[in-house]
């Protein structure tokens, strides 16, 4: 696979190094991401991930030094240089090159074409395990690229057979480590405004819910969590994933529910016709 990437204004191959030592991203942690695919060779939602990576941007108070516009031309060249019919971009922002450690001068921005990955396509039809995790992060509105408890608790998940943490802090959920939670209650839609990341398929997933639920974007306390009918998770690489165990509790019958693959149904219709 061809695959190269983007490093401040060059496009090398994928496997040529790019940062030094002395950046803030390795460093302090100082750096973000964001990750999107193609579907029929066309970035999906490419306005609402960009406008996502901006607001990161803003948050962290990195200033980008390239167009949206500028940024669609590289991506249609990675893609072309790819020679793949489906991949994977992902966007990596940090502080750049410090000289004294702290302060930013000039962030680093690149740009990875990927492979797209296989996160447990079996467990959009059986469902999968989370473990509940105390926990909230920083800047939730940024997509930080630290993930030191994910890392931390890879062990566990493996050893407990879980696919993700569930986050929750003070009676509340808010998010998985990197896919938001919805849950379904008396044919309610419900998903957390609090302590989140904006995700873009937890966006596309609303709309189209929207003709077939009331649809609730509210706290959600963790005894909700706990007895709702379905649960489940969405993101780019997940689509819509049944949750079916949390811990030692089982959800609902301990099988992916009728809602959570109606709504999994709808959004492959919608992937599988973007950009045709």
């Amino acid at each position: 696979m061809p695959f190269y990437q983007y490093f401040n204004g060059d496009i090398i191959p994928v496997d040529a190094p790019v940062f030094k030592t002395n950046d803030l991203g390795l460093l302090r942690g100082f750096g973000l991401f964001d990750y999107f695919r193609t579907y029929n060779g066309v970035p999906f939602r490419w306005n609402d991930y960009w406008q996502r990576f901006e607001n990161s941007a803003k948050l962290l108070k990195l200033p980008l030094a390239i167009t949206q516009e500028e940024t669609a031309k590289i991506l249609a060249d990675l893609y072309a240089l790819s020679e793949e019919k489906e991949v994977a971009f992902r966007f990596v922002l940090t502080g750049g090159y410090a000289p004294d450690s702290v302060n930013v001068v000039k962030p680093n921005f690149l740009i990875k074409t990927e492979a797209l990955p296989q996160d447990n396509p079996a467990g959009r039809l059986k469902g999968i395990k989370v473990l509940p995790y105390e926990y909230v992060r920083d800047l939730p509105e940024v997509k930080s690229t630290n993930y030191v408890h994910m890392v931390l608790m890879a062990d566990k998940m493996r050893e407990e057979q879980a696919s993700d943490l569930l986050f929750y802090k003070d009676g509340e959920v808010s998010e998985l480590t990197r896919s938001n939670v919805f849950i379904i209650k008396d044919n309610v839609l419900i998903t957390s405004d609090a302590n989140i990341l904006k995700g873009i398929t937890r966006k596309v997933v609303m709309e189209l819910a929207a003709p077939f639920f009331e649809i609730q974007v509210r706290r959600v306390t963790y005894d909700e969590l706990m007895s709702a009918d379905e649960v489940f998770t969405t993101s780019t690489t997940k689509w819509v994933m049944p949750i079916v165990r949390i811990g030692t509790h089982t959800v609902g019958n301990g099988l992916a529910g009728r809602h959570s693959l109606f709504l999994q149904g709808l959004l492959e219709k919608l992937v599988s016709e973007w950009g045709k």
